[in-house]
């Protein structure tokens, strides 16, 4: 019985320390007619763990659905989504915050600034599918 006491406090110690990185990270979702929560809850933990700019931090993650329905319409008509063939109910629209620190060490961004309305376009091939990031952007 100590054992799998023990065993189970490793586990969730794992599972705490994991998601310290993730914790400042303000997470939004509104409500939505289009997607259950989990689907969107799989959409922006996807977002969170791709997020890989050099000396950025993700400050938040949001689903607006206004927002993404009307993002959705301009990527269908004039971005990827006018060719690759995903349907409108397979594309949700995320939008985040982040920071870049003042090192001047991102050749990208500029330094010490905040950038907001980031958008990230997420598709699926269907319902059960998972999301793959399509693109992103301002």
């Amino acid at each position: 019985m100590k054992k799998y006491i023990g065993f189970f406090l490793i586990i969730l110690l794992l599972f705490t320390f994991s998601n310290c990185s993730n914790k400042d990270i303000s997470i939004e979702i509104g409500p939505s007619s289009s997607f259950t929560e989990k689907e969107i809850e799989n959409a922006i933990n996807l977002v969170i763990d791709s997020f890989s700019f050099p000396d950025s931090k993700l400050t938040s993650v949001i689903y607006d659905e206004e927002v993404s329905n009307s993002l959705k319409g301009s990527y269908l008509q004039h971005g990827k989504g006018s060719i690759n063939g995903v349907l409108y109910e397979n594309v949700i629209v995320l939008i985040s915050n982040f920071d870049v620190d003042g090192s001047g060490n991102n050749p990208v961004l500029n330094p010490d600034s905040t950038y907001y309305d980031y958008q990230w376009i997420l598709i699926r091939d269907n319902k059960e599918s998972k999301w793959i990031i399509d693109d992103q952007g301002y």
